[in-house]
């Protein structure tokens, strides 16, 4: 019936015939119009990424391989301590949601100290050997981090996933079930995680890559065993939810790879560089992974994990320098 009445609307208007579209095209369309603002942040977001990697096409790294082989064991490293974190969920029917939250409080905490202490420090000092002063450093830091947040905007905007508590949204989400809604959510947090590392690495300096890479690992195995618990409580098998979160820790060392190529051996692209990973992950800490921890009235413990993983990494973090 429905080809007949396609075929019928073609005879009528020969010159413009009915070409069908895909559920997503169409849908994806009606949102983008309804989310201008993001849509243009997203697309600038991905124009300074593209001149970054000019940047780092025309500087090329005299010892790439080894940076690269660095950044890629630091990809590798997150997926790893991803997957060990989920393996307890063979094993627990259900996390208590006070514990979850302590937990994910302390991944937050984590990921700030990693923020902070690996990333807009090393490029504040990257910044003042590149220019000689201060502002100048703090404005490439602080442009970096911008773009970081306007490229989570976007993608937080236009791409379907689902929330722990919020439910799920983004254009066409009610076309896909709510395992891919979480999954689509879990890509948005580890590819900017990943690219933190290739931008650690990408100048080889292991005093910047090791004590990031280590924050991020050890913040993925309370975060991997939240996301395997919350992919259970959607309805997925204990195999199912581990081997999915698993495969969601593989945007880690592939983000590890797309942060070496945007910097290169550009040497304005590398402080940019590390503070668009820490704006995107100051991004994702604010604006996911605190109000979770904050909605079941569990606010001080979530709190006291935060500062415990804080207060964790910054230990490290000075025994490791």
């Amino acid at each position: 019936m429905k080809n007949r009445n396609r075929l019928s609307r073609m005879r009528q208007n020969p010159i413009s015939p009915v070409y069908p579209q895909p559920f997503w095209i169409r849908r994806l369309y009606k949102h983008t119009q309804k989310h201008r603002k993001h849509l243009a942040l997203l697309i600038g977001a991905f124009c300074v990424l593209l001149l970054l990697w000019v940047f780092a096409w025309l500087n090329p790294l005299e010892n790439r391989r080894e940076v690269t082989s660095l950044a890629l064991l630091g990809g590798l490293a997150g997926f790893v301590s991803t997957t060990l974190g989920a393996i307890p969920a063979l094993l627990i029917k259900k996390l208590q949601q006070r514990t979850e939250d302590v937990m994910l409080g302390a991944a937050a905490g984590m990921m700030l100290a990693a923020t902070s202490f690996s990333l807009i420090l090393p490029g504040l000092e990257a910044g003042i050997n590149l220019t000689g002063h201060m502002v100048w450093s703090a404005t490439l830091v602080v442009t970096g981090m911008t773009i970081g947040v306007l490229l989570m905007l976007g993608l937080e905007a236009l791409t379907p996933h689902e929330h722990f508590k919020l439910g799920p949204c983004g254009p066409g989400h009610e076309r896909y079930a709510r395992v891919w809604l979480f999954v689509f959510a879990i890509a948005l947090h580890n590819l900017p995680e990943g690219m933190a590392v290739g931008f650690g690495f990408s100048r080889g300096d292991l005093t910047v890559g090791i004590p990031l890479t280590l924050a991020i690992s050890l913040q993925n195995l309370p975060e991997g065993l939240a996301v395997a618990m919350a992919l259970r409580t959607v309805g997925a098998s204990r195999w199912t939810a581990l081997w999915i979160t698993a495969a969601t820790g593989l945007l880690e060392p592939l983000g590890a790879l797309i942060g070496v190529s945007l910097v290169g051996g550009s040497a304005f692209a590398y402080p940019v560089g590390l503070g668009l990973a820490a704006g995107a992950m100051i991004f994702v800490v604010s604006h996911e992974v605190i109000p979770e921890t904050h909605r079941n009235n569990h606010q001080t413990p979530a709190t006291l994990g935060l500062m415990g993983g804080f207060a964790l990494m910054l230990v490290l973090d000075s025994i490791l320098i």
